[in-house]
């Protein structure tokens, strides 16, 4: 019977609320639409970080899903290590942790005998990696133990794109046989529609075959686990360790060297490894856009405070007719979560339409992207920020106008100005949307100084978008013979180079800002003399360049000379170093001629190239030329070719027919210009900007709207006072001044308040900042300038309504 009634009261109340607010309805659509920009904004974000960092996986039981790595350390610099095959077989013989067990890799492939040939990403995995995921295939079936094993017939997997696009869907593919790097394989099973292995973009699914008898020494492998019921992470991490021993003092192996680097195991939840560093990102936009939230309810909470206000007649009413102070104050709390559902409401549909935004001009490298919607539990943040959002608003009158001040409401306004502490309230409210206003105009600010840093960066590239790539792999079942693939790389270089408009022209097995493994190598390489006895050589990054890479794509040759010819026919050992392992390693570039590293000898140094981007340090790197002895053997290579033409259809073509013309079963993959390449690099580094650009100018019209309108209603409530000012000979202009200084103040002291809180808070975004301090003196003072004229014009705005007020009439009026 309680429940009963407390709900038919809530009922009432409700209803109440609501038609208060159609008699009021300037002041009801002010306070939706704040509400509503704030609500929808947090219920966007929110949506982001629910679908990247909180949904699980979509694959079943995602929890017992890990990513099996290591720690070493290699010269004093710690790292993460993957696998390597001979890791692979002792851990899936020996574990007593993982239920399903397996390695993969990406690499691309070549499918030809189906039109023109196409390069396409695959995966390539090891029989225990899909059951590890749970994921069953659409049509068809997982690989196999005998899929695994060298000498069986080869098998392949489709994606469900690639079966629609490739076979628009046929059901009986399955059997069917397609040629990948040359070689028949036959088609097994295509995986669902849904399906997606962590952040790849594979198209095809291939089995991983290791030869037992010859292992490749080499890291590059990454391991997934399913763990058994009822085993925890760490006890999975144990379990790894006991087998390390067994690692060490396997064939071929020197327990010593696994004892030098400090091999331990270092297993995380395969989420990490999907989500990466993207994680603080969003949380500190989360937080950016939390403090929109704020200051949107703190000009909502003055609203209230200027109804409340004119509201008194009906409290003091309520109150001679018995309604205690606990009543009136659950009436106005229910008229402001009402108020804040209502706004919460329409907050969705335009978080509806923010977050189709959100994901149009996310980067392509944000993870999960296509998992972020407005689900269940989207909706309920929703909800619970509406109402939580009416209490925090609502309870601002509720305390000044509830209580015992009840009884001391007055009743007659006649010849009374407002007090100061009635526009105390008030005032504390426009102080704080100052202050959060100035502590995301200085986030905001921090951000275009570290992305004018970024593109102040010298990347080790010049003129990108001039530069045109490709990448082009050739099959060792195409072309057997390293000296035969070399010598085709060679033509078709020349047939590159004499297409129109091509100024020069280079391949590498990386080109700049090309950073995947299977690309740009990473191996432990020392210089002569450098290492002492017992320790390891610092891993470097390691590529093989043609002659002419480097003018190319604009690296400046800084000391010594380029590689020739004559250096790929391996007589003598050469080798070329970037700037920064140079001085690392001997001081200067100059001293780096001549000396030994991994072997060779240095004939030149060449500018550092920002690798990972210009968010990232310079990389350390070696480059060898390319020859036809190296190993491991790179059949993979980037081309550049510099020309005004780049990125132009037509150039796109003739570099299609010049390659074709050496060998018509070549497919050209990753075509795009370094720019775009560039472009990408930045992108999430644009993207952080454009959401801190959009919150900061939400809170500065924010701020700007409560100073107006609380100076806008101390003048319309102190006309009386203003009437017999100008009628005993006050000048215009004074009064005018007064109220200026009234809005200049309360800017000031937020201002002041603000540059206190941003110098705390700010340093939070010290992982998102590049070659600018979280304590800026420009952010700071560009963000206190802007806040400071916009609070001017604010407060100068209603100012100049005094010299319009009539003495007579208001000295007649209420």
């Amino acid at each position: 019977m309680n429940t009963i009634g407390f709900l038919d009261t809530l009922s009432r109340d409700v209803r109440y609320a609501l038609r208060t607010f159609r008699t009021n309805p300037s002041f009801t659509a002010v306070a939706f639409l704040t509400l509503a920009i704030g609500i929808g904004a947090n219920t966007a974000i929110f949506s982001v970080v629910n679908g990247v960092l909180i949904k699980p996986l979509p694959y079943p039981n995602s929890e017992a899903l890990v990513g099996v790595w290591h720690s070493a350390n290699f010269a004093g610099k710690p790292t993460t290590l993957d696998l390597s095959p001979s890791i692979y077989f002792t851990y899936q013989e020996n574990n007593r942790a993982f239920e399903k067990f397996g390695v993969w890799t990406a690499r691309q492939t070549s499918v030809t005998g189906m039109g023109d040939p196409e390069q396409v990403d695959a995966l390539v995995v090891t029989q225990g990696v899909l059951p590890a995921i749970g994921v069953q295939p659409a049509l068809g079936r997982w690989f196999s133990v005998e899929d695994d094993a060298t000498g069986s017939p080869e098998t392949v997997i489709l994606t469900h794109g690639y079966w629609q696009r490739r076979w628009s869907g046929d059901r009986g593919v399955v059997g069917r046989t397609i040629t990948v790097d040359a070689r028949p394989h036959r088609i097994i099973g295509v995986m669902p529609q849904d399906f997606r292995f962590l952040t790849s973009r594979a198209q095809l699914i291939l089995p991983q075959r290791f030869d037992r008898t010859k292992l490749p020494p080499s890291f590059g492998y990454l391991g997934v686990a399913r763990l058994k019921p009822g085993v925890s992470l760490t006890q999975a991490d144990a379990d790894v360790g006991r087998m390390l021993p067994i690692v060490a003092n396997g064939p071929g192996q020197s327990p010593r060297f696994w004892e030098s680097i400090k091999f331990a195991p270092a297993l995380r939840s395969l989420k990490q490894d999907v989500v990466g560093d993207v994680g603080q990102v969003l949380w500190i936009l989360m937080g950016v856009i939390g403090i929109v939230l704020l200051i949107a309810c703190a000009n909502v909470a003055n609203l209230l405070l200027v109804r409340a206000e004119g509201r008194q007649q009906e409290l003091i009413i309520r109150a001679a007719l018995g309604a205690g102070w606990r009543r009136i104050a659950w009436q106005l709390l229910i008229e402001s979560m009402t108020l804040g559902v209502f706004g919460g409401a329409l907050g969705l549909g335009f978080a509806y339409a923010g977050l189709r935004l959100l994901v149009a001009i996310g980067p392509a490298n944000l993870p999960r992207l296509n998992e972020i919607t407005i689900d269940p539990t989207v909706l309920l943040f929703t909800l619970g920020t509406a109402v939580l959002s009416g209490l925090l608003f609502g309870l601002i009158p509720v305390l000044k106008y509830t209580g015992r001040r009840v009884s001391t409401l007055r009743t007659d306004g006649r010849g009374l100005s407002q007090s100061r502490e009635r526009h105390r309230s008030q005032n504390a409210l426009v102080v704080m949307q100052v202050a959060l206003a100035l502590v995301l105009l200085v986030a905001s600010g921090l951000m275009i100084r570290s992305f004018q840093a970024m593109r102040n960066v010298q990347p080790g590239f010049t003129q990108p978008e001039r530069i045109q790539t490709v990448r082009i792999s050739i099959p060792p079942a195409m072309v057997q013979g390293n000296e035969d693939a070399v010598r085709m790389q060679r033509d078709i270089l020349e047939k590159l180079t004499a297409i129109p408009g091509v100024s020069s022209a280079a391949f590498a097995s990386a080109l700049p800002l090309e950073n995947e493994p299977e690309f740009a190598t990473s191996s432990p390489i020392g210089a002569a003399g450098k290492v002492a006895q017992g320790e390891l050589p610092p891993i470097r990054r390691l590529k093989t360049v043609s002659p002419g890479s480097f003018k190319t794509v604009g690296t400046p040759l800084i000391a010594g000379r380029d590689f020739v010819w004559a250096d790929a026919d391996g007589s003598v050992k050469v080798t070329i170093v970037s700037e920064q392992l140079a001085k690392e390693t001997w001081g200067t570039a100059a001293a780096a001629l001549g000396q030994l590293i991994g072997g060779q000898e240095v004939v030149g140094v060449v500018g550092d190239v920002y690798d990972d981007g210009a968010d990232r340090p310079a990389v350390p790197i070696v480059y060898w030329p390319a020859r036809a002895d190296a190993r491991p053997a790179v059949r993979s290579f980037g081309f550049a070719l510099r020309s005004s033409r780049a990125g132009t259809e037509t150039f796109l073509n003739e570099i299609r027919q010049a390659v074709w013309s050496v060998n018509a079963s070549l497919p050209l993959s990753r075509i795009q210009t370094l720019g775009e390449l560039y472009t990408q690099t930045m992108a999430r580094t644009s993207f952080t900007l454009v959401m801190f650009g959009i919150a900061s100018s939400m809170a500065l019209v924010l701020g700007i709207i409560g100073i107006y309108g609380v100076l806008s209603y101390a003048v319309s409530q102190r006309n009386r006072e203003i009437g017999i000012r100008l009628a005993l000979g006050a000048q215009p202009t004074e009064l005018r001044s007064m109220f200026l200084r009234h809005g200049l103040v309360l800017a000031a002291i937020g201002v002041a308040i603000g540059l206190g809180a941003a110098a705390g808070l700010t340093r939070l975004m010290s992982s998102l900042l590049v070659g600018v301090s979280p304590l800026d003196p420009i952010a700071y003072g560009a963000a206190a300038l802007v806040l400071a004229l916009a609070a001017a014009l604010a407060s100068y705005i209603p100012a100049r309504r005094v010299s319009a007020v009539d003495p007579m009439i208001a000295l007649r009026a209420e």
